[in-house]
C-alpha cells in the first residue's frame, strides 16, 4: 500500500526521530537521497549544470546540501536564493564545494546556458499554497528545463491536493519519509510528475489516504474456493440501459460479466435484454442477487429502477448507483451503496460548482460520502474512493485513452460484481477502480481503446495478479 500522511503527522514523526539522531543527520539523509535522484536523471553528473531554487526553510537546506554533493561529483551548481537568510550550513557546504549562490533578481537572474536541471526547494510541506511574485518570476525563467521538486512542488496545498494559486510543475518529485496527500490527489498530483520516495525511517501512524498497489489488489480479490459454485461466488443484478441507450446496458453487463462473480442477471428493457443475451449468453433474467448495479443509460426509468434496488437494499443488498440514477439519490442512504459520479454528476447531486469540485476533489468526495452515508467513487485522472469515515483510496492506474464513452458503465458493472462476490463497498469500489485502470492500460498498449476493450482485458489483469 502507498500511504499518504498529513503534514502534522510527518512533523510529529520527524520530531521523534530527530530526538534520537545527531544534529543534521536527518537532513543529510534527505540530501543524499535527493542528490542520487538528480544523478539518476542526468546522463552523467560530471559536467552537468544544475540550478537550485532555494527558499528559507529546510527544503532549501536539503537542496543546498544536495547541491554540495553534486558539485563534488563534477556538476556545476548554482543556487538562486529567495530570502535574505537561507539554511546557513547548507549554503556554506555548497560554497565550500565550489558552487555559487546569488539572490534572485527578476530583472537580471537568468539560468546559465545549457542548464540541465532545476531543483525546486523554494517552499516545503509547511508552506502556504501559492507562490510569491519573485518565485513566480523564477518559475517562468526556467520554463522548459526539467524540474526536480524537493518533497512537493512549491505552491501546492500539501494536505488537500488542491492548487489554489501559482505553483511549480515538476517532472520528478523526491519526497522524504512518506508520501503526502498532494502526491496522490489531483490537481496537485499532476504537478508532481514521477514521485520518488526516500525512506527516512519515520514511525508513522495509519494514513487516511492511500493507494492500492498490485499486491494489495491481489490480496483483496475474491477467488473461488475448491467447492465453489455459481451461487456461492455471488450473483449481481444489472438494471441499466434503455431503448434510447442500449449500449449502456450492454457495457454495464460486460463489466459485471468478467468472471469475478458467479452469475449476472439483467433486468430491464426487453429489447436491450435480447441484445444482452445475444452478446452475453451466460447472462440470465430476474431473480435473487447479492448486489445491484443501477442507472447507466436508464433515462426516464432511472428513478423507478433505483427505487426497486433500494427496496431490495432494505434487506442489506448493496448496490452501485451510477449515471442517470444519481440525481434521484436522497441523503442519507439506508442501505450499503457505492455512488460513482464524475465531477459534473456530483455537482448536480450536491449543488456545488463543477469547477470547485475539480479544484478540490478530495474535499468534495469526502463531504459527499458523509452526506449520503455511502462510498463515493469520484471519477477522474486519479479517481478517489471515499468512505463515510474519512478514509480515501486513490486510483493511480489508468491511461488518458480511458476517457471514452461507456468506460464508466463498465466500471459500474465491475464494482457490482465485486460487491456480489463479497467485498465491502469500500474495497469493491477501490479494487474495481484499480482493475478498471489497469485493464485499460493493458488494452490500450499506448493507443486508442473503446469501453468494450476494457472489459475484455480484466480477466487477463486478474490472471497476472494471481500468478
Amino acid at each position: 500500500m502507498r500511504h499518504a500522511h498529513t503534514v502534522e503527522q510527518v512533523r510529529a514523526a520527524e520530531d521523534v526521530l530527530l530526538a534520537t539522531m545527531p544534529e543534521g543527520a536527518l537532513m543529510a539523509r534527505a540530501a543524499h537521497g535527493l542528490a542520487q535522484a538528480v544523478v539518476d536523471l542526468l546522463a552523467t553528473p560530471y559536467g552537468g549544470r544544475v540550478l537550485l531554487l532555494v527558499g528559507p526553510g529546510n527544503n532549501g537546506g536539503d537542496a543546498l546540501f544536495a547541491g554540495a554533493l553534486l558539485q563534488r561529483r563534477g556538476c556545476q551548481v548554482e543556487a538562486w536564493t529567495f530570502a535574505d537568510q537561507v539554511h546557513q550550513a547548507g549554503s556554506e557546504a555548497l560554497l565550500a564545494a565550489g558552487g555559487r549562490t546569488s539572490r534572485f533578481d527578476a530583472a537580471t537572474s537568468r539560468p546559465a546556458p545549457g542548464t540541465d536541471l532545476v531543483v525546486d526547494g523554494i517552499v516545503g510541506i509547511g508552506g502556504r499554497p501559492g507562490l510569491r511574485p519573485d518565485a513566480i518570476a523564477a518559475r517562468n525563467q526556467v520554463a522548459g528545463i526539467p524540474v526536480v521538486a524537493v518533497d512537493v512542488p512549491s505552491g501546492v496545498d500539501v494536505d488537500s491536493g488542491a492548487t489554489p494559486g501559482p505553483h511549480v510543475s515538476a517532472d520528478v518529485t523526491v519526497t522524504f519519509g512518506t508520501h503526502k496527500v498532494a502526491h496522490l490527489v489531483d490537481p496537485a498530483a499532476a504537478a508532481c510528475g514521477a514521485v520518488h520516495l526516500v525512506d527516512l525511517g519515520l514511525d508513522l501512524p495509519p494514513a487516511d489516504v492511500e493507494a492500492l498497489q498490485p499486491a494489495d489488489v491481489a490480496a483483496l480479490l475474491p477467488r473461488p474456493s475448491t467447492h465453489a459454485h455459481k451461487y456461492t461466488r455471488g450473483v449481481v443484478g444489472v438494471r441499466a440501459g434503455s431503448s434510447d441507450y442500449p449500449g449502456a446496458g450492454l457495457l454495464s453487463v460486460a463489466g459485471a460479466s468478467t468472471g469475478l462473480c458467479g452469475m449476472v442477471r439483467y433486468v430491464g428493457d426487453a429489447d436491450v435484454a435480447t441484445r444482452v443475451r445475444d452478446v452475453h449468453p451466460e447472462v440470465v433474467g430476474d431473480g435473487r442477487v447479492q448486489a445491484w448495479v443501477v442507472g447507466s443509460g436508464s433515462g426516464p426509468h432511472a428513478a423507478a429502477e433505483l427505487a426497486a434496488v433500494l427496496r431490495d437494499g432494505e434487506s442489506g443488498v448493496p448496490c452501485v448507483i451510477d449515471a442517470d440514477a444519481l440525481v434521484h439519490v436522497t441523503a442519507p442512504l439506508t442501505s450499503p451503496a457505492v455512488l460513482t459520479p464524475h465531477a459534473g454528476e456530483l455537482a448536480a447531486m450536491t449543488g456545488a460548482d463543477r469547477a470547485a469540485i475539480e479544484a478540490a476533489p478530495l474535499e468534495h468526495a469526502r463531504r459527499a460520502a458523509t452526506t449520503y452515508d455511502a462510498v463515493v467513487l469520484l471519477k477522474g485522472r486519479h479517481t478517489l474512493v471515499a468512505a463515510p469515515d474519512g478514509r480515501v483510496r486513490v486510483t493511480t492506474t489508468g491511461t488518458p485513452w480511458l476517457a471514452t464513452a461507456g468506460a464508466g458503465d463498465v466500471l459500474g458493472g465491475l464494482v457490482g460484481a465485486l460487491l456480489a462476490a463479497g467485498l465491502d463497498p469500500f474495497d469493491a469500489a477501490s479494487v474495481g477502480s484499480w482493475l478498471h485502470g489497469a485493464a485499460a492500460t493493458l488494452a490500450s498498449g499506448g493507443g486508442p481503446i473503446v469501453a468494450g476493450d476494457v472489459a475484455g482485458a480484466v480477466p487477463v489483469v486478474v490472471r497476472d495478479l494471481l500468478a
